[in-house]
């Protein structure tokens, strides 16, 4: 594809020489020539000047400056040159495609509904009155329990598992090993001093264009529900516990942790490892920074780190403290000296 055709499909304004032939994309400390890459932090501005990508997806304002060994960089101006790449991604790699049809070794209840166009791939179970919508894809020993409903063009690799009456929305990816609606930590202390469990009996619930990566688990709730809003993305090895309620457009990255009802607000990001006490409010549009513990509410529009979790501009400056401590222990150390010295004198 000539690079004045991938300008024109992403909509870019294009600087450069539009008749070169682009065969794929890369960052740029692995581009090749023909490739496209993306500047989307101004920190690796100066990779631009050895990159031998054959064009860059950039901003507005960002100078292309090369060195005289190095061919010359065509620009793709776009307002958001990461977005852009992701759309780049997509004009040179297509992922496989499944016809639709049930494999001779899945087996399907009865009483289960399979849409129009599913693919449902080899060992794949799907129980009685369950429901899966037009163009869905069970890739191979996806399980999905009895009762539960999923809307149109879901894809489920291999080894995801639906529970029981859980409910998928339209546009949902699960990724290997994903786990929705596995039973959440409820159980009630006896007076014997033994655990009983209690059931678990409220569904989780995905909204419409949901992915959850792998191995990452959404638990049902004891009662109501576990709800995850429309967009929201979470990341590998994440637990939602039971009957927590997360908003639409979320991120929740790697082995983040929220106890059981906890509710994040919509658009928030929860950065690796953050961990959340149960019980507690995190507001719209906030960002905690990785490896937070989160003990009590947080605010909307907040940007909080450290454990116990505050605001990020207090945890600089404790942060800051803290590294002075051996100064400081020192200083102090010195300080009892001289007093004890002139106390004998």
């Amino acid at each position: 594809m000539k690079l004045h055709e991938v300008a024109k499909k992403l909509g870019c304004r294009l600087e450069g020489d539009g008749s070169v032939e682009i065969t794929g994309v890369a960052g740029m400390d692995h581009a090749a020539p023909g490739q496209v890459t993306f500047l989307a932090n101004r920190r690796y501005s100066p990779m631009l000047k050895t990159t031998c990508a054959s064009a860059v997806l950039i901003e507005d304002g960002v100078t292309v400056e090369r060195e005289a060994n190095h061919k010359p960089l065509a620009a793709l101006r776009t307002a958001n040159p990461y977005l852009a790449f992701a759309q780049t991604i997509e004009l040179f790699y297509q992922p496989p495609s499944y016809a639709p049809g049930i494999h001779t070794t899945a087996v399907i209840a009865k009483t289960a509904k399979i849409g129009k166009g599913a693919h449902i791939g080899p060992y794949c179970f799907v129980d009685e009155h369950a429901e899966i919508g037009e163009d869905a894809v069970l890739h191979s020993f996806v399980t999905i329990y009895r009762g539960a409903r999923i809307g149109a063009h879901f894809f489920a690799h291999a080894h995801a598992v639906v529970r029981e009456y859980c409910q998928i929305g339209n546009r949902v990816i699960l990724q290997n090993g994903v786990v929705i609606g596995g039973d959440g930590l409820g159980f009630a202390k006896g007076n014997d001093g033994t655990w009983y469990k209690m059931a678990q009996s409220g569904p989780t619930v995905l909204e419409d264009d949901v992915e959850v990566q792998a191995n990452a688990c959404v638990d049902r709730a004891t009662v109501g529900e576990t709800r995850v809003g429309r967009g929201t993305k979470i990341d590998d090895l994440v637990l939602i516990g039971h009957a927590s309620q997360v908003g639409s457009n979320a991120m929740l990255c790697g082995q983040v942790g929220l106890a059981g009802s906890t509710h994040v607000g919509n658009n928030c990001i929860l950065a690796g490892q953050v961990g959340t006490a149960g019980h507690l409010t995190i507001g719209d549009g906030t960002v905690i920074t990785a490896q937070s513990g989160v003990p009590n509410d947080v605010p909307a529009k907040s940007l909080y780190s450290g454990y116990p979790a505050v605001a990020n501009r207090d945890w600089l400056k404790m942060m800051a403290a803290l590294n002075r401590l051996p100064e400081l222990q020192k200083r102090v150390a010195q300080l009892e000296a001289e007093l004890a010295v002139k106390k004998s004198s």
